[in-house]
């Protein structure tokens, strides 16, 4: 499993942010191939202030199918959508994804 992780730093203009964050979630709804969508709000950071605000991650089975969904008329316009925020205010990375079945410590 891959994804497309996307950063939010914390908005200057926290209603514009919101209307354009909104519209580029419904315009990522409707991509093709998700498998799951994961909304992160951040609260904070152990070493203090952090300049991120909001995480969103979408999850895909394999890179050619995020690639796929990316490249579709969807993909391409919820990616348009992102033009409208500030320079600097997102960034954007591809993950491989490794997770463990239960993934809890036993007490002792």
């Amino acid at each position: 499993m891959v994804k497309l992780v996307v950063h939010f730093m914390k908005p200057k203009d926290a209603g514009k942010f919101e209307d354009v964050y909104n519209d580029f979630l419904a315009l990522v709804e409707r991509m093709p191939l998700i498998q799951r969508r994961q909304v992160n709000s951040v609260l904070g950071s152990p070493l203090g202030e952090t300049p991120l605000f909001r995480v969103l991650e979408v999850y895909f089975e394999d890179f050619a199918r995020l690639n796929e969904s990316l490249r579709s008329p969807a993909g391409q316009e919820a990616g348009g959508e992102l033009r409208r925020l500030p320079a600097g205010s997102f960034d954007m990375i591809f993950a491989e994804v490794y997770e463990e079945t239960g993934g809890k410590t036993e007490g002792k």
